[in-house]
């Protein structure tokens, strides 16, 4: 395996887990009687395609498209967790909104940072 290749791979499972995962699991935890274990096992399965699709998406349309695609999949969570709670929903949601707002002041704050 390319040295590359091993520590992109490794900087994207680092990605993956984030703030915004803890989150994530923290409302599922707080909503539902689900095991949090064989939901994220689960998940994960779930979360192959959708995660090639969005790279996919991204690369061939741009970063802006492939936040969309995000932006619908938040939104899809946001649904299905209204099913185990109005609130998980919402909150869900919030989450989203976040998420976003973050993408756009990221390069505004960075380019203060680093000029």
């Amino acid at each position: 395996m390319p040295k590359d290749l091993l520590i992109a791979g490794i900087g994207m499972a680092f990605f993956i887990i984030c703030p915004r995962m803890a989150g994530m699991v923290h409302v599922i935890s707080k909503y539902s009687q689900a095991s949090l274990m064989q939901s994220a096992l689960l998940g994960i399965i779930i979360a192959i395609p959708l995660l090639l699709a969005m790279v996919l998406v991204f690369g061939k349309t741009g970063i802006w498209r492939a936040l969309a695609f995000c932006v619908l999949t938040d939104i899809g969570a946001a649904f299905f967790m209204k099913e185990i709670s109005i609130s998980a929903g919402i909150e869900t949601l919030v989450i989203a909104v976040f998420v976003i707002i973050g993408v756009k002041i990221a390069p505004v704050f960075t380019s203060v940072l680093v000029k």
